[in-house]
């Protein structure tokens, strides 16, 4: 059976800000543990708006007649790799645990951009992609600057 474009493209984003989810919360738990609070609170907050827009796609999904699976893609499977990067990384570096959410994040930024560069989305939908995208693309800057901040 083949999968609708549209769903296909939501599932993709669906399971990119899982992945994002699970590795801000990473990052946050490795940033806790050595006492890096402000930048832990950061990266729940991260993993907190990834859950919401996940949550959000899921729902615009069910009310267009598609339901999301749980499965993870071939594209998200690269943006697990941040979470292994962080996983090497220690809190006690934060500047490393940064520097591997951001890298993370290039790939939801990339997602996004292909994304609302197609034609054929709805516009509810091309409306829900481009707002979360630039939330997006602002976390992206913003870790990137908390990392370039923790520079050795």
């Amino acid at each position: 059976m083949e999968v609708d474009p549209i769903a296909g493209l939501i599932e993709d984003l669906v399971e990119t800000l899982e992945d994002g989810r699970k590795g801000f919360q990473k990052a946050g738990e490795l940033l806790s543990e050595s006492g890096h609070n402000d930048l832990a609170d950061q990266m729940r907050q991260y993993a907190s708006q990834r859950a919401q827009f996940s949550a959000e796609l899921r729902d615009l999904a069910r009310s267009k007649g598609f339901e999301i699976e749980e499965e993870g893609s071939t594209g998200a499977a690269l943006h697990r790799a941040w979470m292994s990067v962080a996983d090497m990384a220690t809190g006690d570096d934060a500047h490393a645990v940064l520097a591997a959410a951001e890298q993370g994040e290039d790939h939801a930024v990339e997602e996004f951009e292909e994304a609302i560069g197609r034609d054929d989305l709805p516009p509810e939908v091309r409306s829900v992609v481009a707002r979360q995208a630039q939330e997006v693309n602002a976390a992206h800057d913003k870790v990137r600057s908390l990392r370039d901040s923790r520079a050795a």
